[in-house]
């Protein structure tokens, strides 16, 4: 009977330190699975801005562009027509009076590419006049051309210089105000066989009238006595543009000369191939014609 009350006693006591060993709190540590570390992806760098044209103009026949080529222009042209390209990137490029509907500007860039933006050229409704009578011929005598042959070498090679003149850059101011006798662009047929088109305005002020620079430049050519021109002053204004002024009576400035927009280089006149007193004034960049008044703008 003892015996089995301490086998009981025994039995109680190791139950009750087992129960107060839970009891205490002093349980074995569970192991915990750490959280998944997340990190934040980084968007995609943005791609660079695709090279492009800059530009604003007359975007019409005898009209013209002034912008900027593409970043990382090395070469560029209009059409077959190589540009001219300032240190900035900037340039001038016209249309012909008979340019054609569509025109590729295009520019080759360092890295290779090619940047090309076809332009819509509109058409211009020109002033066109149909005779009733045959053209003349347009062959000249022998002794005519040898006379003219050192006056047009002389216009070539003036219209050719390269001066670094940046009167292309200024709106341009009308050399002088008077009555508009000649249209730019104008153009007779003569039974159905077209005759040259006016390649300039021609203004009337009266005889004797100073005429001055539309816009800064050097002055190229500067005489009197041509067969055609009569007095004659060429002036580049830089890329390739140039303006030209016939007729004179009078001429005030000299080959080499830097004038400034505005300044006194002329006198209006009858001379050369004229039939009354006027001011031709011709636009040219490389071989296109260019409309003056798309450049000045209406006369007040």
């Amino acid at each position: 009977m003892i015996m089995g009350r301490m086998l009981a006693m025994a039995a109680l006591m190791l139950a009750a330190c087992t129960s107060s060993e839970a009891a205490s709190g002093d349980a074995p540590e569970r192991s915990q699975a750490s959280a998944p570390v997340r990190t934040a992806t980084a968007a995609p760098p943005a791609p660079a801005p695709r090279p492009k044209w800059r530009y604003d103009g007359e975007l019409t026949q005898g009209g013209f562009l002034v912008g900027s080529v593409p970043d990382g222009t090395v070469s560029a042209t209009l059409g077959d027509e190589a540009l001219d390209i300032g240190a900035d990137g900037s340039f001038f490029a016209a249309f012909d009076r008979d340019s054609v509907a569509t025109i590729a500007l295009t520019a080759t860039l360092g890295s290779g590419e090619i940047v090309r933006e076809n332009l819509s050229v509109s058409p211009r409704d020109w002033q066109i006049e149909r005779v009733n009578v045959a053209k003349r011929s347009g062959g000249s005598s022998e002794a005519w051309w040898r006379k003219r042959k050192p006056e047009w070498e002389a216009i070539v090679a003036a219209r050719a210089q390269e001066t670094g003149a940046s009167g292309w850059k200024r709106d341009f101011i009308w050399p002088v105000k008077g009555r508009i006798s000649g249209l730019f662009g104008r153009q007779r047929i003569y039974r159905g066989e077209p005759g040259s088109y006016h390649s300039g305005i021609d203004i009337a002020p009266g005889a004797g009238t100073p005429f001055v620079a539309p816009a800064d430049g050097v002055v190229v050519l500067a005489r009197t006595g041509f067969s055609l021109e009569g007095g004659l002053i060429i002036i580049d204004h830089g890329m390739g543009l140039n303006s030209a002024f016939l007729h004179a009576s009078r001429i005030v400035v000299e080959e080499g000369e830097a004038v400034e927009q505005g300044q006194h280089i002329g006198n209006v006149g009858a001379s050369g191939r004229a039939t009354g007193p006027h001011l031709h004034w011709s636009l040219k960049w490389k071989d296109a014609r260019l409309d003056p008044l798309l450049l000045t703008g209406p006369m007040d």
